[in-house]
């Protein structure tokens, strides 16, 4: 009897130890495949987070930024960001970098503050007063990328890749209210600019 316990346990063991392998080859797409900081455009004063390359040639990416505001900034704010951005062209410059002139984007932002909500609280006032959120912000973006390969200028450092972009966005309360005032604001008031590095591994 002892002896089928054995078996049976050695059974499970390995029915486990295929399971886990499976689950972690099932997860492996939550690795991110860079690091990415970005110091101001409208995700904070200063932002930091992960990479994702996308697409099979890998001409997308998909960022996931926290940013900080600090009190001397305007008041403390923490700040989410999920950003996606396409690079359609790149211009190879010999074997050492690449430049993606222009790459059409997107992201949301979503700010923490005990004063800021997902939506105007509706008992004070009526349902489509006000038509943006407190908290959220879509954004419209385009950067412009100079991607340096590390092999030819890091040797032996075990990153693949190192980006600097500049970038430049505007969101949906800007806009609106650009167009609505077109006469009183210009283009310079509704867009922000950043500047950022991505780190591949």
């Amino acid at each position: 009897m002892s002896g089928y316990i054995f078996k049976l346990q050695l059974v499970i063991l390995l029915l486990l130890a295929i399971n886990i392998k499976g689950s972690a080859q099932t997860l492996k797409f939550l690795i991110p495949d860079g690091a990415v900081v970005q110091y101001a455009g409208s995700i904070g004063y200063f932002s930091g987070g992960i990479s994702y390359q996308l697409f099979p040639n890998e001409r997308g990416n998909l960022d996931l930024l926290y940013g900080f505001v600090p009190g001397s900034k305007g008041g403390v704010l923490h700040i989410a960001t999920a950003k996606f951005a396409y690079k359609p062209w790149s211009i190879k410059l010999k074997d050492w970098a690449k430049i993606y002139p222009f790459n059409p984007g997107a992201f949301l932002t979503y700010t923490f503050h005990k004063d800021l909500s997902l939506k105007f609280p509706g008992g004070q006032y009526s349902h489509d007063y006000y038509y943006w959120s407190e908290a959220l912000r879509p954004h419209i973006a385009f950067n412009s990328e100079i991607e340096l390969d590390a092999d030819k200028v890091l040797k032996n450092s075990g990153i693949k890749a190192i980006s600097f972009y500049g970038e430049i966005n505007t969101n949906d309360y800007y806009l609106i209210n650009y167009l609505q005032n077109m006469s009183a604001l210009t283009i310079d008031d509704i867009f922000q600019i950043g500047i950022g590095m991505r780190v591949k591994f």
